[in-house]
């Protein structure tokens, strides 16, 4: 089953809204997950996910700012 989250077209500023706010709540959820882990392990593979999503989300300021003008998005979760 898939979702068709996002797709279309949206101004950069409008574009980086939406990520911002998709990779923020990605980021919480692992927060939470840290707050409640108690292996180290898992804390650590979560603290570097969190890290990937903050340079993701960087590069994606940089490449909106860079490009200028609208912004073509998709996004589709595959539930298997």
């Amino acid at each position: 089953m898939d979702i068709q989250l996002i797709e279309g077209q949206f101004s950069g500023a409008e574009a980086l809204d939406l990520l911002t706010a998709m990779i923020h709540v990605k980021i919480r959820f692992h927060e939470n997950k840290i707050s409640r882990q108690s292996s180290e392990q898992d804390i650590k593979s979560r603290e570097r996910r969190i890290k990937q999503l903050q340079k993701d989300l960087f590069e994606i300021r940089a490449f909106i700012s860079k490009k200028g003008g609208d912004v073509t998005l998709k996004s589709v979760v595959a539930i298997q």
